[in-house]
């Protein structure tokens, strides 16, 4: 049978940081040819948000269930720091350390191990792309749109981010948060400052839009949300010099936001007071993906129940944390998110423990026998 800690060695062994494309969907292939699955790949656009390459790996067994699970190959840089290559997969005392041992390779390998062996009548399929951690431009977005043309439509998925808080199982994603990032620039005229006559300084300007975007309340939660939050995340001009006026002021921001709140409602009260605090500011904005919620229904049941059977754990349904592919998948049908102990993902020395990786392979073993009962 497939072992989830050596495919999921073998998937961390190949850099794939997003948008990634090639070997390490050629590792994955290898491991779904033999297990019955068509493999269709296909790579689009070009740099910078691409070329990222996308997977659609279906098993077709006749009429029954389309159980369909999503994920991504790319991982996010590695940084500096690592006590090993973070490209060469080291295990020790338990735990599995590389870059994509949590977010989300093993989670893959966990899914595929699970698969083997596995026979029932429906369709399996997965929906793996390269470019999760990016803007996925070329990503999953792409492989919905693979699947309408050919009017293939899962009846529920499952996500493998890793969600796990404190042990595995404690935690469901239900929901994500909808994500906008937005880029103010507020003109100015260059000049020096002894001579402030002769020119005219964007910063103030720039401080009255911080301080106006960061008195707003933008809502105050539901019961399945928490409180949409804005915060700034850089301010800058084009000068270093201490004796210039700069040309130019800009500064960054994020809203994370629930389902009371569109993305573009939020662009354009961005741009309303951009413009009032600082007329002839320009606001540039890209959506990362609306908020959306799954309702109760029968992925909820089948895998709340896996991992109580698995762990003894009743899992907390959460909103919480940033986005995922559920974001574009969930316009397919309802979407969880549900995967390894986060606390490592994206940091330097990410790793999951082995008992881990083996505990999440048999409950996604227990959702398939669930769902296809």
């Amino acid at each position: 049978m497939t072992d989830p800690i050596d495919l999921a060695k073998a998937l961390i062994a190949i850099p794939s940081v997003t948008p990634a494309s090639g070997p390490v969907f050629d590792v994955l292939e290898a491991a779904l040819a033999p297990l019955g699955f068509t493999v269709h790949r296909f790579t689009l656009g070009e740099a910078p948000d691409g070329p990222t390459e996308n997977m659609v790996a279906i098993r077709d067994a006749g009429p029954g269930p389309h159980f369909a699970f999503a994920g991504h190959l790319d991982v996010v840089p590695a940084g500096d720091g690592w006590a090993s290559d973070p490209y060469k997969p080291t295990v020790a005392d338990g735990v599995l350390t590389g870059r994509g041992a949590v977010d989300m390779k093993s989670s893959i390998a966990a899914f595929v191990a699970a698969l083997d062996r596995f026979d029932a009548p429906g369709t399996l399929s997965l929906l793996i792309t390269g470019d999760e951690e990016g803007y996925a431009t070329f990503g999953s977005p792409r492989i919905i749109d693979w699947l309408n043309e050919r009017s293939i439509r899962p009846d529920m998925m499952l996500i493998g981010e890793p969600t796990s808080v404190d042990r595995l199982g404690d935690t469901v994603k239900v929901g994500r948060r909808g994500s906008v990032n937005m880029w103010i620039e507020v003109p100015g005229t260059q000049g020096h400052v002894a001579y402030p006559h002769l020119a005219d300084n964007p910063v103030p300007g720039l401080a009255r839009i911080v301080a106006a975007l960061s008195a707003v309340t933008l809502d105050d939660g539901t019961p399945a949300f928490p409180p949409s939050n804005l915060e700034f995340t850089a301010l800058s001009t084009p000068t270093a010099a201490s004796n210039v006026i700069p040309a130019s002021a800009t500064g960054q921001l994020n809203i994370r936001f629930n389902d009371l709140q569109r993305g573009e409602d939020l662009v354009r009260l961005v741009e309303e007071i951009a413009a009032r605090e600082a007329p002839g500011a320009t606001v540039r904005a890209r959506i990362s993906g609306e908020a959306f919620l799954t309702p109760p229904g029968a992925i909820y049941d089948h895998l709340v129940a896996a991992i109580e059977d698995e762990t003894g754990l009743t899992p907390e349904l959460s909103t919480s944390g940033g986005t995922s592919d559920g974001r574009f998948f969930h316009k397919l049908c309802p979407v969880v998110d549900f995967g390894l102990p986060n606390a490592s993902m994206h940091k330097v020395g990410e790793h999951a423990r082995l008992d881990d990786i083996r505990a999440l392979t048999r409950i996604y073993r227990r959702v398939l026998e669930r769902v296809f009962a």
